[in-house]
């Protein structure tokens, strides 16, 4: 399959979805998909007509991890093992480090490569019957690259019970661990996150790269550093063309008309 074929992308009004769309092996992600998608990351990056980005999955699932027939195919060679990891946290890292957010819009299964792909986006609305695991642990392998995106997305205790018992959570434990914002009823799925999506997109897009930012930079700095960082972050925000007029729409009591610088 060539790689354009492993991403399917729809922009509209700002918001841009794509769709893993591997259905046949339930969005495996195999070094070829994995290629796509950091290709499609940079591509988002760079285009500004668009100010959110929805990941999504075709078929019976969001997305089953990694390709474990690729894998044995490739008979585990450390120069093909070293690449697809290197290649999976380019894709993690790029969605953390997009200076637009990252929605991720689940059903079915999202499980090991893919539960951490749920965990490095930062929103998450999962339908009701949406299934979650890291289960490397039962096959032997453990979920040490998933583990980084889980830890920090969800409290110790509950990333912990998921890497050593390998089991599926639903939706609501899903939620209630810090893994997900929101859970809909499978049939609105699509309408809830795109709701979502819309709301974030009606802000300012420069905001939203200055906000961004900062939240993943002073998440690993200690109290009093974080404070010193993210009032800097704050005296250059409100220098920004859009923070005053974000301030003067607000206390005229009209929209703001963005101008993203």
């Amino acid at each position: 399959m060539a790689e354009a074929s492993y991403i399917l992308r729809a922009n509209s009004s700002g918001v841009l979805t794509l769709t893993l769309n591997r259905p046949e092996s339930r969005n495996a992600l195999s070094l070829g998909m994995l290629l796509a998608m950091s290709g499609e990351l940079q591509d988002a990056a760079a285009d500004p007509t668009v100010r959110v980005v929805v990941l999504a999955g075709a078929g019976p699932g969001f997305c089953a991890g990694h390709d474990l027939k690729e894998m044995r195919a490739e008979n585990f060679s450390r120069t093909y093992t070293e690449r697809l990891f290197a290649e999976c946290a380019t894709v993690m890292l790029g969605i953390v480090r997009l200076p637009k957010p990252v929605i991720a819009q689940v059903h079915g299964v999202a499980t090991a490569a893919g539960c951490q792909l749920v965990a490095s986006c930062d929103l998450a609305v999962a339908a009701d019957t949406a299934r979650f695991a890291t289960p490397g642990v039962n096959i032997g392998a453990f979920c040490s690259t998933p583990m980084v995106a889980l830890s920090r997305n969800v409290g110790n205790k509950a990333a912990m019970q998921m890497l050593l018992t390998g089991e599926m959570i639903n939706a609501d434990t899903a939620l209630r661990f810090g893994l997900i914002n929101e859970v809909s009823p499978e049939a609105e799925l699509a309408q809830r996150t795109a709701a979502l999506a819309a709301k974030i997109a009606s802000k300012s897009p420069l905001t939203l790269a200055i906000g961004k930012e900062a939240f993943y930079r002073q998440a690993e700095l200690p109290l009093a550093e974080a404070y010193t960082y993210a009032s800097a972050v704050m005296v250059s925000n409100l220098a920004k063309r859009d923070a005053k007029e974000g301030i003067a729409a607000f206390i005229d009591k009209r929209p703001p008309q963005w101008c993203g610088m």
